[in-house]
């Protein structure tokens, strides 16, 4: 047993190599005090540097060409407050560099992709600002580089005497539904001296950026389309910014059908032109591709094979055309042709169908369903997924233990509610705050629309939420229980009112903003209308319940447990719908082996309860 795990640590959280490959910074989760725990590792040696050894870190960024390491603690609500320098190999006590006392601010940094400089977030409910700290010299003076609006992303970085600024605040004044990249001389930084680099075009939303030594990369995405292309850097001086994306002639990369999400790799090497991104799709395993920028050509570094015997067995002669293009690890990694195959692709077996769903109030809502071509049929059962929170984009990925259903006939359904991510800000703050019940009706008319359209057989239904997620399925059972035959809740938010009637709790004051501030009064009957256990019907069947929950603080165990209970007691009792609570003394996710038993639990309850009828 490693040395770390007997001392109470479980995972590792944070890490970053420094720029010379001498050290590592890490943090270790110590289960005892349920914060992370800053420690550096000398990888000549092997062994663990004295110092720093800070508990409740929060962020790590290395200076100095890898001799000085900054870091940010939190205090005991968890609110990033403290910015700190240690020199390494130094037995003076690390420099505290800033100390926010105001309680309403939050301090974040990172470095840029050059270890140039190194950016510091200080954001509130009131104002947001960057600044950038070069990290040759990490004490010296910080220069404010952008101020503006609370609740905004900023990302800066650096390339070769240039600024870029990828932001989603507001333009001169005027509120914007997307992400924009801008631009300043870094000689002469400051909240006025950025320009646009790209001109606004109606229908396309800048996802992300990432940058290299040689090439910035964009994800785009366009309605249910995402792109993903490479500029060259840096950006010709015969254009003036800003200019339409077409005027740098964008060199789009390949991508396999149905991508649902692009995420950009660690990408540590700033001098390498070749990119890592992770694609994924609903019928394909998540590939870990590498572009090579200069020529456009890719390879698949790792993926799951699920063209296996199994499949073989399932699907017949079909498996053949595709098994022998494929390279022992299910990716063919010289192949020019871009055909299916190549990205171990597995639309051959499953099918991915999508849907615009009038919501109660005549918007359409994106609904996306995966399902066994050999087992379609009118009236199979179907397991609807939703999240709706915090702009965040539902995870539409393949996930290999849904294809246990899948090969059982079930149709895997994924409803993009208001209050969700990929669609612009505004369809994220159309389901927050006073509009969550939109995010709600919304789900309600995805799973009435599976059920009329014979997708889904009736009495067939279940609802699947994670978090957010959970209050968004439970709160779609209150208004329409008839609707479900059974759900899965993990780690549900059910108890909205109470939980953010109380501040002191871990994560109550990052809610106010995308749930409601309940000490005011329209803000509390909002909350009051959609809050999970306030709106439990009484003397009326509920569908057979599954939820999770754990012991750990930024859980509250008691919400999953009140909303059980209140379930128990109003609604009526049928022992072939069950309300079943399962409790673990340890987050779920930290244990591959507990994560895999829970995932089998709530498959064989969504089988057995569909089953029963």
């Amino acid at each position: 047993v490693p040395k770390w795990a007997l001392k109470g640590y479980s995972y590792e959280e944070l890490s970053e190599v420094s720029p010379d490959h001498r050290f590592i910074a890490y943090t270790m989760y110590d289960k005892d005090k349920d914060s992370f725990t800053l420690m550096i590792r000398d990888l000549v040696t092997g062994t663990l540097c004295d110092k720093p050894r800070a508990d409740r870190v929060s962020n790590i960024s290395w200076a100095m060409d890898g001799k000085a390491l900054v870091y940010i603690v939190t205090n005991e609500d968890r609110r990033p407050y403290r910015l700190f320098c240690s020199i390494i190999g130094s037995n003076k006590d690390d420099i505290l560099m800033l100390e926010e006392p105001d309680e309403n601010i939050y301090l974040n940094i990172r470095h840029t992709k050059d270890f140039r400089f190194i950016t510091l977030n200080v954001f509130s409910d009131t104002h947001s600002k960057v600044y950038l700290i070069r990290a040759s010299d990490p004490l010296s003076r910080m220069t404010l580089v952008w101020e503006g609006e609370s609740q905004v992303h900023c990302i800066v970085e650096h390339h070769h005497g240039h600024l870029y600024l990828f932001t989603d605040a507001a333009r001169e004044g005027v509120c914007v539904n997307s992400h924009y990249l801008m631009q300043c001389d870094v000689e002469s930084p400051g909240p006025k001296s950025w320009k646009n680099v790209f001109l606004e075009e109606p229908g396309i939303i800048l996802e992300d950026v990432d940058f290299c030594n040689t090439h910035m990369v964009l994800i785009l995405r366009q309605g249910r389309k995402l792109r993903l292309c490479s500029v060259n850097l840096p950006l010709p001086e015969n254009i003036q910014v800003p200019a339409h994306l077409s005027d740098f002639h964008p060199l789009d990369l390949p991508l396999p059908d149905h991508v649902c999400q692009i995420l950009s790799g660690p990408n540590y090497d700033y001098y390498s032109s070749t990119m890592r991104f992770t694609i994924s799709s609903p019928v394909m395993p998540d590939a870990v591709v590498d572009y090579n920028l200069l020529n456009g050509k890719w390879q698949i570094v790792q993926q799951q094979n699920m063209l296996h015997e199994r499949t073989k067995v399932l699907y017949g002669n079909a498996f053949a055309s595709s098994a022998g293009k494929l390279s022992s690890d299910g990716a063919d990694l010289s192949s020019e042709d871009l055909g299916d195959c190549d990205w171990n692709e597995l639309s051959e077996y499953y099918a991915c169908e999508y849907y615009d769903v009038p919501s109660k109030d005549g918007v359409l809502v994106p609904l996306t369903l995966v399902y066994s071509r050999k087992h379609k049929q009118e009236g199979n059962p179907g397991l609807l997924h939703g999240h709706g929170a915090y702009g965040e984009i539902l995870d539409k990925r393949w996930r290999s233990e849904l294809k246990s259903l899948l090969d059982r006939g079930w149709v895997i359904a994924y409803a993009d509610v208001r209050g969700g991510g990929g669609y612009g800000k505004e369809w994220h703050w159309d389901g927050a705050r006073t509009k969550k019940m939109n995010s709600i009706y919304d789900f309600v008319s995805c799973g009435e629309f599976l059920l009329e359209k014979g997708i889904i057989q009736e009495n067939k239904l279940a609802g699947w939420g994670y978090s957010a997620g959970g209050l968004l399925v439970a709160s779609a059972i209150n208004t329409r229980p008839d609707l479900f035959r059974a759900a899965v809740l993990k780690v549900p938010f059910l108890d909205v009112c109470n939980t953010l009637l109380h501040p002191i709790l871990p994560l109550t004051a990052i809610d106010y903003e995308e749930f409601g501030f309940p000490v005011d009064h329209e803000e509390f009957l909002s909350i009051k209308k959609y809050s999970p256990y306030d709106n439990i019907q009484k003397d009326v069947p509920y569908p057979a319940v599954f939820v999770t929950s754990s012991f750990n603080t930024r859980f509250g165990v008691w919400e999953a447990a009140k909303w059980v209970a209140k379930v128990r007691e109003l609604t009526q009792y049928d022992p072939e719908r069950p309300v079943i609570l399962n409790l673990t003394t340890d987050v779920v996710e930290e244990s591959k082996y507990l994560e895999t038993k829970e995932l089998a639990t709530e498959t064989a309850f969504l089988i057995k309860m569909v089953n029963n009828t």
